[in-house]
């Protein structure tokens, strides 16, 4: 059982990179809706858009982001529920980690434990 709580990330919630770029679901496979929207789940695709990261003038911008949220958790269709506190990392286009994505989870009357 998990020790850490946070709020479900579901399609309401915004997601950012650590540059400012916006995180979106391409793939919301869940079937599991709270007040009418998909849960994210590890198993969804994320991209981000409009990130301006640069290094030494050069474009960088993160394009992906990976969730690695911990076991024993809330699961659907065998697949970890993203809480707004599950670690994650936000990848350029060459996979180099360019640090956490930003999650504002949209106030909602569920959480995990």
């Amino acid at each position: 059982m998990s020790t850490s709580s946070g709020t479900i990330v579901s399609a309401a919630a915004t997601l950012h990179c650590p540059h400012g770029g916006r995180a979106s679901a391409t793939s919301a496979r869940s079937a599991v809706r709270l007040d009418g929207l998909p849960v994210h789940t590890a198993s969804d695709t994320f991209v981000v858009t409009g990130c301006p990261h640069t290094v030494d003038g050069v474009p960088h911008p993160c394009t992906t982001v990976r969730w690695s949220p911990q076991t024993g958790g809330v699961l659907i269709d065998g697949a970890p529920v993203l809480l707004h506190t599950s670690a994650a990392h936000c990848f350029s286009s060459a996979l180099l980690p360019q640090g956490p994505p930003v999650v504002t989870a949209a106030q909602q009357g569920a959480t995990c434990r």
